[in-house]
């Protein structure tokens, strides 16, 4: 039986067990000692209390939970065929000197009328108010746009923006910050893709949507619902008690409460090292949602999407039949443990549906749909991808429905190596994991070229390295999923299909529908023989 996930101590929170022999259920050791010197999360949480509730350093990491689910996308194996091509393009006859792998199209396009192409079936998770996405975001951004995927702005930025500014009634005239980030996008924008702004409930109240249709001309916008990651609003850490303070009088829960004295002098005393910062929950009905959706379509958004966590099937069916009567234009479905890294860990670890069980639900609820003759909005599956065989397993499970993937954490790692290597550079301290490759950047970004061509010889010198990371990650993406293509003779992306897997176990058949891998085809073998 493999280990579902074990409390007390994991590298996320720092912590550690003393004992090699742990009681599975509680994660203490099975012999505790008194004067034992620690380091397990209750040692710890004796006298750093709530701060065990998060991986850290906060900000300085992404954190994943490692809970080992009984079937997962490991369950699932990738068909391959001898005979016969499916998606060729016009005029490619379909034999072995011209369906070749290189020619396999991997673009693919979401919308409910008006499409946006991407040149993968993958986009980035959402990059709101943390300070991992504010560092990094030119990065992020101009990687993005020039590996010709969509970017998510997050939650909050305007509301934590230190410069923001507001009108009488409370909302948003200048937010220099979101200016900012949907600059850097489009300065580098090549046609494929999009940046979209998603809101909660403090962005609404504080009039996002409308400040970033009427000053950028934003096409679309999202609303969310929840994340894979954790079933609360989400949060950053402050260690200023004058920003706790403004965060607090613009509206947010900050907690402990900094306009408490008890916890303002805890705070000069140094025992209190930061603050958190809080989104309230959302709560839902259709007719609110569906009032909402045509508040932003009146406002002039040509696309609205909506993003949903790792409830349970009724909000999950919820999900799928609003967004198919209010006409979504891309429905992103997050499983448990997803997420950028800066959720409550044990959150992270415990709740909600995980990815596998979700989106197999998700696909079965569509599929219902559709044979009512409703049309379900095109779906996005997100919840612990990084690399191609997920996506290509993903776009499978979930076909025709799904038209990408969503990634959180593996999209923005090249964004931070990359960043990284600069610095590693201008300190002439290059680890030897980089210097095998070179000393230039020329010589270790192997896609360093296939950028210059893109952007000009002069403006390469401008480009974050960051930027180049994510472009060479895409990059991996893309060939590896037009192997898988290849091997499974699906030529576009539209001609993945559910036939194209095989389930492991009887228990993944019984989670997914995908046949047992002894019976997958076996009425065609049998034919075979039989003829």
């Amino acid at each position: 039986m493999a280990n579902l996930g074990r409390p007390n101590s994991n590298d996320a929170t720092r912590t550690v067990n003393r004992s090699k022999s742990i009681v599975p259920s509680s994660g203490l050791c099975s012999r505790c000692v008194d004067g034992c010197v620690g380091n397990c999360e209750v040692f710890k949480a004796t006298f750093r209390g709530r701060e065990l509730i998060y991986p850290g350093p906060f900000s300085e990491v992404t954190a994943g939970g490692d809970k080992d689910y009984p079937v997962d996308y490991s369950h699932l194996n990738i068909q391959g065929y001898a005979l016969g091509a499916e998606g060729l393009a016009e005029g490619v006859k379909g034999d072995s000197d011209t369906a070749i792998f290189p020619i396999v199209n991997t673009e693919t396009e979401y919308g409910w009328d008006r499409k946006v192409k991407m040149k993968v079936p993958a986009f980035t998770g959402a990059l709101g108010s943390t300070e991992i996405a504010r560092k990094n975001w030119e990065h992020f951004a101009v990687g993005a746009a020039l590996a010709g995927i969509t970017l998510v702005a997050g939650e909050n930025i305007c509301g934590i923006d230190p410069k923001l500014e507001r009108d009488a009634k409370g909302k948003v005239i200048a937010a220099p910050d979101m200016d900012r980030r949907i600059e850097v996008y489009r300065r580098y924008h090549r046609g494929y893709g999009e940046i979209l702004v998603q809101m909660n409930v403090e962005d609404t109240r504080l009039g996002v949507a409308e400040y970033v249709h009427k000053k950028h001309g934003l096409e679309t916008i999202e609303l969310k619902w929840g994340q894979g990651a954790k079933c609360i609003g989400g949060e950053i850490k402050v260690n200023s008690l004058e920003r706790a303070l403004e965060l607090q009088k613009r509206g947010y829960i900050v907690t402990p409460d900094p306009s408490n004295p008890i916890n303002q002098a805890a705070f000069k005393a140094g025992a209190i090292k930061e603050f958190e910062r809080h989104s309230r929950l959302g709560f839902i009905d259709e007719e609110g949602f569906q009032r909402e959706v045509k508040r932003l379509r009146d406002i002039g958004f040509k696309r609205i999407t909506l993003k949903t966590g790792a409830y349970g099937l009724r909000e999950l069916a919820m999900a799928i039949k609003w967004s198919s009567r209010a006409h979504i234009d891309l429905l992103t479905i997050d499983g448990a443990s997803g997420g950028t890294g800066m959720s409550p860990w044990r959150m992270m670890e415990e709740w909600g549906m995980p990815s596998l069980y979700l989106h197999s639900a998700a696909y079965e609820f569509a599929a219902k749909l559709a044979q009512k003759g409703e049309r379900p909005s095109d779906m996005a599956f997100a919840g612990g991808f990084s690399s191609e065989d997920g996506i290509f397993k993903a776009l499978a499970l979930g076909a025709p429905f799904v038209k990408s993937v969503c990634m959180g954490r593996a999209m923005m790692i090249p964004g931070m190596v990359g960043k990284n290597i600069a610095q590693w550079m201008a300190d002439g301290k290059l680890p030897n994991t980089v210097s095998q490759f070179g000393k230039t950047v020329e010589e270790i970004f192997v896609n360093y070229e296939d950028v210059k061509s893109l952007v000009g010889a002069k403006e390469i010198k401008n480009i974050p390295l960051g930027a180049i990371g994510i472009y060479s990650y895409s990059e991996k993406l893309r060939v590896g999923l037009q192997q898988l293509m290849a091997g499974a003779r699906a030529f576009n992306v539209n001609a993945i299909g559910r036939n194209d897997l095989m389930s492991l176990s009887e228990d993944c058949t019984k989670v997914t529908g995908i046949p047992y891998i002894m019976d997958a085809n076996r009425e065609e073998a049998m034919a075979i023989l039989n003829g």
